[in-house]
């Protein structure tokens, strides 16, 4: 910072009168400038500045005046002054460091009276230990333990400097103590204690390294009629804190570190109980930033993976385009990605073993939405890929729509979309409705054509593999809004590939229901590498399916009421036990009514069901000769399908 000379014209008076006087100061050390000037230097309370010489300044056109010094310090020769924010930052950094300090100093003091606490020879006289000396007139008040000494005592093994005729004075209380000493003799000894903690090194520490025994009392010479007694030796076979003699049978015990009672142990503990604490708040806070981090990451996949659907595009016209494109194995992999996470679930209409089914939309479209559980993975994977089979969509099988795996980090959701039909299942239907002959045609002909097209192998270039259901039963057969079946759950279907000659099987765990196994199934006779044993075991669930649609035919004003398989033979939810003994062993099957023989139709239809239920698996009829059976019977009566 620069100024006009003339503005100024006390610098020579003040250079002058510099010369002739010594400044002190208490806060900063000052130094004036000049051709031989100095580092002030000072002691620990005041700094004096040296004696200096100083020419005068000569100022153009105006004379050289001494006079007595100023009173003050001129703007030239005074520091500049420091900046607002530097002030501030310095008195931030003073007050943090005089909280160090303050907080170390606490600290010391409280190990320091730990120390003392654990260490009774710490505050006995005659030890060796100096005790701490106040100088006269820095308090006015005289603290208990600076009182004078009025308490004389004998000492022995303890005695001070200062003692004579083993005679030592204290202002806290005379001792005596007995030790075992290293060859396990015992050791009495005497002197003074301090008044600085006596109330507590009186009572000892029952954890004392060596066995002792202490006793104080408060009248001149008192100690010498004190006798202690070392307390009762520990155990021979066991290993005492406090003892050192051991059993030789006994490695002593690792040194204590941290005793209970010392503040290095609970700081020990207070540290790592919040380093645990810090160390899994920080896991928890970057597992839920990665967890969404991923999320976004996944979603915006998800987003670039999507494709676009016309507005005016529907579920029809859309399978329709897969079919004609010449694949033959449903909708695109992205188009069902698509479709699956436009849907919106409406309400649940079903649940069983493998998950639940939902009735969702699509564009206002119903679809029926299929929720696997995490532990049918298998299930879902093979039904989907029984649905994505080449040619596979037929009339009586259900509509595949799309899958989807939808994974929110909690837990994963596996989706499988399919046609809505509101008459719900076979079972469903059966116990609120009655047939009449046309409709109990038209339910066994649409299921026969839906399993012929399973069981049917269709050559060509991409052609159909053979498929065996596994798990036919009334409750995986919906009834569709014309009155015909669709065959539903493949989740435990096998396809036979007959270039290898090899049987695919299913990794699932899942089994069929037991009331619709067949016989060879029950027994374990069935011979799981021939594909013929699973179309026929097939044929022996269908045969029970027809007997439940049987029952609900009204012939004559007569009709019997809904009723499972074996429902007057084994429990409602029947073991393999039950159902070997039955099926197997008696060779029963389900009861049938005398009405059937009266009417033509039912007739027929039990001859057929009796085919398919048969014992040997090589004397029931193939789906293919029921197909054209049924055929002919709903020709003959002018059913249309």
């Amino acid at each position: 910072m620069t100024h006009d000379k003339k503005a100024c014209p006390d610098v020579t008076h003040f250079a002058h009168g510099a010369s002739r006087q010594h400044a002190t100061r208490t806060d900063t050390a000052l130094s004036v400038p000049g051709p031989k000037s100095q580092r002030a230097r000072g002691t620990s309370s005041h700094i004096v500045i040296a004696d200096q010489q100083t020419s005068p300044v000569k100022l153009p056109d105006r004379k050289v005046v001494s006079g007595p010094p100023g009173p003050s310090v001129p703007p030239l020769l005074a520091r500049p002054r420091p900046a607002r924010a530097s002030v501030r930052s310095r008195r931030r950094m003073g007050g943090v460091l005089l909280r160090l300090a303050v907080m170390a100093a606490a600290l010391l003091m409280v190990l320091r009276a730990e120390a003392a606490g654990q260490n009774p020879d710490h505050v006995l006289q005659g030890t060796g230990v100096k005790a701490e000396v106040r100088r006269p007139g820095e308090d006015s008040t005289v603290a208990p333990e600076d009182a004078a000494r009025f308490l004389s005592c004998y000492c022995s093994g303890h005695c001070p400097e200062d003692a004579v005729n083993n005679t030592c004075q204290t202002n806290g209380q005379c001792f005596a103590i007995v030790e075992e000493d290293e060859h396990g003799e015992a050791l009495l000894t005497s002197g003074c204690v301090k008044y600085e903690g006596s109330h507590f090194q009186c009572k000892d520490s029952p954890k004392a390294q060596t066995r002792r025994t202490i006793e104080c009392c408060g009248t001149d010479f008192c100690n010498r009629d004190l006798q202690p007694t070392l307390p009762p030796q520990a155990p021979s076979g066991s290993v005492c804190r406090g003892s050192f003699r051991r059993s030789a049978s006994f490695p002593p015990p690792p040194p204590v570190l941290f005793p209970e009672s010392s503040p290095h142990w609970l700081a020990f503990l207070i540290s790592m109980t919040v380093c645990c604490c810090t160390l899994v708040c920080v896991t928890v806070v970057c597992y839920y930033r990665y967890k969404w981090q991923s999320e976004r990451q996944r979603y915006h996949k998800d987003v670039e993976q999507e494709v676009f659907i016309p507005v005016g595009e529907s579920l029809k016209d859309l399978i329709h385009q897969s079919q004609s494109s010449g694949s033959g194995s449903g909708l695109p992999l992205l188009v069902q990605r698509t479709i699956a996470k436009q849907i919106q679930m409406v309400r649940q209409i079903g649940k069983g073993r493998y998950g639940e089914v939902w009735l969702g939309r699509w564009r206002g479209e119903k679809v029926a939405v299929k929720v696997f559980f995490t532990r049918e993975e298998a299930s879902w994977f093979r039904e989907t890929e029984i649905y994505q089979t080449v040619l596979m969509r037929h009339d009586n099988i259900l509509g595949f729509i799309a899958a989807d795996i939808k994974g929110t980090g909690a837990f994963t959701q596996l989706f499988l979309i399919s046609d809505y039909h509101e008459n719900g299942s076979l079972y469903d239907f059966l116990k609120t409705a009655t047939l009449d002959t046309a409709t109990l045609l038209r339910l066994a002909y649409s299921a026969a054509c839906g399993l012929c097209h399973l069981h049917t192998e269709i050559y060509g270039t991409q052609g159909k593999p053979s498929i065996a259901h596994r798990d036919l039963k009334s409750k995986n057969i919906l009834i569709k809004k014309n009155g015909t079946c669709c065959i539903a759950d493949l989740g435990l279907a096998v396809k036979f590939n007959s270039d290898t000659n090899e049987v695919d099987v299913p990794l699932s765990t899942r089994m069929g229901t037991r009331r619709y196994m067949a016989p060879e199934v029950l027994d374990e006779s069935l011979k799981k590498n021939q594909f013929q044993a699973y179309l026929m075991a097939d044929m022996y669930s269908y045969g029970l399916v027809v007997w439940e649609m049987a029952r609900r035919c009204v012939t004559g004003g007569m009709v019997e009421e809904y009723q499972l398989p074996y429902y007057d033979t084994v429990p409602s939810d029947p073991s393999y036990e039950d159902m070997l003994e039955v099926v197997c062993v008696k060779g029963q099957r389900p009861t049938v009514s005398n009405r059937w023989n009266s009417d033509e139709c039912l007739r027929v239809m039990l001859k057929l069901m009796c085919e398919c239920w048969s014992a040997s698996p090589a004397s029931r009829l193939t789906v293919l000769r029921v197909k054209k059976t049924l055929a002919k019977m709903v020709e003959s009566q002018d059913i249309k399908i």
